[in-house]
């Protein structure tokens, strides 16, 4: 939903700049189901959430939008002209109007909550796949009953030598047809199972599971882990910049915009009555707020952005206006 904000930003003729706390563009996309097929984006009958958020990348590249990524906005301040200045952990930035675009805030991975872990995590111990590349090859347990667990089980049996999976429940919570081809698959699944102890020095070597309720112990032998129990959402210090929230959403007005002054709200983050969580609605809210920002920016632009093909047309007669007359 950012970037397709900026898109509508430069679309507008006004400037962008994003700032995202992710080491990646992207958002949830990238980060929660970067291998998932998405099937309710409008003229796509099913597109791969890391080609969405490629092809939005390069949507919004068309005007040359600056990216700031694995910064963490802090503060924001009014400054004497109304305009508004970010402070992150690593700069100070300046804007006439700010939209958030939050999603469900920053997503914490949780935890596996055993003194065996610690000493793995991010060398063969993973809670979220930035490269599913260090998996070939590997023997790898995947922990799990959600969407995402079972994605990445099926994503990866074609690159690990070897893919477990465990899971503490019998009922997954995910797609039923992405159940039903894990079960077909060559995945060895335990329900009922959970993870006791890991095994091994500097390296995982092993783990020992135990499956409920007989309390019955077995080894697999492992040499990676990939963990997906869930993420905590937080607003983080958002929450503490007075906006008006609903839970960790932020209430907005049909401008999208919040009860702070030139402060707008777009996508997930954004709560209004009769809201539907879709990317679909977070485009829109994307270009509402956008919309309205710039007329409040520059009050002689009209709210109504006209049509894109139009538009495009009326900026290409004007390029080459210019350029006709450079030359001459």
């Amino acid at each position: 939903v950012g970037l397709f904000a900026a898109y509508y930003t430069g679309f507008r003729d006004l400037s962008c700049k994003i700032i995202d706390c992710l080491p990646q563009v992207g958002g949830q996309l990238t980060t929660l189901y970067p291998q998932k097929f998405i099937y309710d984006v409008a003229g796509f009958p099913k597109i791969l959430a890391t080609q969405l958020a490629d092809n939005l990348h390069q949507q919004a590249q068309q005007y040359n939008t600056q990216i700031c990524l694995d910064e963490k906005v802090q503060k924001i301040f009014y400054l004497p002209d109304g305009s508004i200045q970010l402070t992150t952990d690593k700069a100070e930035h300046f804007t006439k109007k700010l939209i958030l675009t939050a999603g469900a805030g920053v997503f914490t991975p949780r935890k596996l909550e055993l003194e065996s872990v610690k000493k793995f995590e991010n060398r063969s111990l993973y809670y979220v796949v930035r490269d599913p590349e260090i998996f070939r090859d590997k023997k790898l347990l995947v922990i799990g009953g959600g969407d995402t667990s079972l994605d990445w089980a099926l994503y990866l049996r074609e690159i690990a030598k070897k893919t477990y999976l465990i899971h503490r429940s019998s009922k997954f919570i995910a797609a039923a047809s992405s159940v039903r081809q894990l079960m077909k698959s060559e995945v060895e699944v335990h329900t009922h199972t959970e993870l006791k102890e890991i095994v091994g020095q500097d390296q995982i070597q092993a783990v020992v599971v135990v499956s409920k309720p007989e309390n019955q112990e077995r080894t697999l032998e492992v040499d990676s882990i990939l963990c997906c129990i869930g993420y905590t959402p937080n607003l983080g210090p958002i929450k503490e910049w007075g906006l008006e929230l609903a839970g960790s959403t932020i209430k907005v007005n049909p401008r999208m915009e919040t009860n702070l002054s030139g402060v707008y709200a777009a996508g997930d983050v954004a709560h209004y009555e009769g809201k539907l969580r879709l990317i679909c609605t977070g485009f829109s809210d994307a270009a509402v707020a956008v919309n309205y920002a710039a007329h409040a920016i520059y009050p002689e632009l009209r709210v109504f952005p006209g049509y894109s093909t139009n538009v495009a047309e009326q900026k290409e007669e004007e390029k080459l206006s210019k350029q006709s007359q450079v030359q001459s």
